[in-house]
């Protein structure tokens, strides 16, 4: 009930004006005991109703407001430097920027979708990443974007890339399910199978067998007085010899390697010398077949130091 202000008298059998009246009930104030001594109420529902005071009249009659437009306004005009929010947070049918947030401490839970210039996630799920520098010292990220991962321990399910960067990608402790990406660096793989397309890569230990064509890249000495054969870069190599001229030491000789060497009479009687190093059966080197185009195919092994040769000779 409304409490009266007792400081208003009247004279007994008196009259009472309409302005008394009026001075006496605006004067009437609404005190806790009217409020607490009502049966609460345990469900309020958005349309339930509220007295509220004008804040900027003291003169002016309390309004009616919903329980909805009440908390509608307040939440959309306000802004919250510090929410402690204990319970499940629902968006609805929200749209636009829900959380913008310059430094926040997430101690648990899933964030879904994850848009950060730098950010610190010592452990957690994240659905969607997208980050320009993340360090982690264990995460499992199962899709997005990172473009500077540093991790000493992790999972990656699966790392796609299609354009960008990996610098340098070193995982001690972890598993890098499946890899697809364009290489422009080295890549070391300890144990495992590596697949390049469709088609499985060999490792060096191991035996293979080939099931497509595989060759050297024929490459062409130069003819002179001493000619010069870089192994290393020349495994099966052509000469057309110009004028008469000596085979030099061949460089980067390599133990247990094949190589071939196919020449080929320029003007038809071409001498060919050999050096020290090129090694033949009973000592003897082969004389080359004279007659303009014919050639000779030489035949080396090496043991890293000499050329043990044979020669299949006088092709047309």
């Amino acid at each position: 009930m409304a409490m009266i202000d007792r400081n208003f008298t009247f004279a007994t059998n008196g009259t009472v004006s309409a302005a008394d009246l009026h001075n006496l009930i605006d004067s009437a104030t609404i005190y806790q005991d009217l409020i607490t001594g009502q049966v609460p109420i345990t469900s309020v529902g958005t349309n339930y109703e509220l007295l509220i005071a004008d804040g900027t009249n003291p003169n002016a009659a309390p309004n009616a407001v919903t329980v909805y437009d009440l908390f509608d306004d307040a939440l959309t005009a306000g802004t919250y430097t510090n929410a402690n929010i204990s319970a499940t947070l629902t968006y609805g049918t929200a749209t636009g920027n829900r959380t913008v947030s310059t430094s926040a401490t997430i101690t648990t839970g899933t964030i879904p979708n994850l848009t950060s210039s730098t950010a610190n996630i010592t452990l957690g799920t994240i659905s969607t990443l997208t980050a320009g520098t993340t360090t982690s010292t264990a995460a499992n990220i199962t899709n997005g974007t990172v473009q500077t991962l540093t991790a000493s321990t992790g999972t990656i399910g699966t790392l796609n890339s299609t354009t960008g960067t990996i610098t340098t990608l070193n995982s001690t402790t972890g598993t890098i399910g499946n890899f697809t990406t364009t290489l422009t660096g080295d890549v070391t793989i300890s144990a495992g199978v590596a697949t390049a397309s469709t088609a499985t890569v060999a490792k060096l230990a191991s035996a293979q067998e080939y099931t497509a064509a595989h060759n050297f890249n024929a490459t062409t000495l130069t003819s002179g007085n001493s000619i010069a054969w870089d192994l290393a870069a020349n495994q099966v190599a052509r000469l057309v010899l110009s004028t008469n001229g000596t085979m030099a030491d061949a460089s980067n000789k390599a133990d247990g390697s094949v190589y071939i060497l196919l020449v080929t009479q320029g003007t038809g009687s071409n001498t060919l010398a050999w050096n020290a190093t090129y090694k033949w059966p009973s000592g003897t080197a082969p004389t080359l077949t004279t007659g303009s185009a014919k050639s000779d195919i030489f035949t080396f092994i090496s043991n890293g130091t000499s050329l043990f040769g044979v020669a299949s000779q006088n092709y047309s």
